[in-house]
């Protein structure tokens, strides 16, 4: 084979090459673009019911608004929760005769609310984070909401068994109150997981923009309800330890 021959079949052949990995290319190109756009479809967000669209739904307007017409925006809903919040003045009213007996009870009740606000605080924002960036949607709310159900009951119970433990064997408090702190935390973690988990798809289900409403709703909803609980539970095990209330 002549010297010609050879340089001309070399070239033919790195010509195919070339146009293989082109072809190759092209498909891969192709297939990089059909994915981002599945993902930019999956991540818009879809407008429930009527009205303007939200600042959620336009990440540009929250930028653009004067800080007037965010106040205005959130000092109704705030507005209304703080009066849903005066239910607690209720029910520590309700529970007096409780307190006056055992106030060691007292002691746990900013504890109890401070950890009911920040287990709904992680939750309600892991929520949120993941429908705005549209990795979730309300068909998978059930699926969401029993997870974080599932997870706050683990992390009271553990908390509960430190808490309860510490607060007998390092703080001196009596064993029945003890005994109502390790009962409440797994109770009131699994009311903060579940509502701060239910609150974003409720929100976005009947068009309401659940990054203005979840958090202080979910505040509201666990201070009162985890309140109550911790009083009726104390109620129930003193009786069983044989304290007249």
């Amino acid at each position: 084979m002549s010297p010609q021959s050879s340089e001309a079949s070399a070239l033919r052949e790195l010509k195919e090459i070339i146009q293989k990995q082109k072809l190759e290319i092209n498909a891969l190109k192709s297939a990089l673009n059909e994915k981002q756009s599945s993902i930019t479809n999956k991540s818009q967000p879809h407008v429930h019911g009527h009205g303007a669209p939200t600042q959620e739904e336009d990440p540009n307007l929250y930028l653009s608004s004067p800080f007037y017409r965010i106040a205005l925006q959130r000092v109704g809903w705030l507005a209304l929760f703080l009066c849903s919040l005066s239910l607690t003045a209720v029910i520590m009213n309700g529970f007096e005769h409780t307190l006056s007996r055992q106030i060691e009870l007292a002691y746990f009740v900013p504890l109890l609310a401070g950890h009911g606000g920040n287990t709904g605080g992680q939750t309600v924002g892991s929520v949120l984070s993941a429908m705005s960036s549209g990795s979730v949607t309300t068909q998978d709310a059930l699926q969401i909401i029993k997870k974080e159900a599932m997870s706050g009951m683990l992390v009271g119970l553990l908390l509960g068994s430190l808490v309860g433990s510490l607060a007998h064997f390092v703080g001196g408090i009596s064993s029945h109150v003890s005994t109502v702190v390790f009962c409440t935390l797994p109770l009131l973690s699994t009311i903060a997981a579940t509502l701060a988990s239910s609150i974003p798809f409720v929100c976005k289900m009947v068009g309401l923009d659940p990054a203005i409403i979840a958090a202080p709703a979910m505040t509201t909803f666990v201070d009162v309800s985890g309140l109550l609980s911790y009083f009726l539970i104390a109620n129930q095990i003193f009786q069983w330890y044989g304290l007249e209330l």
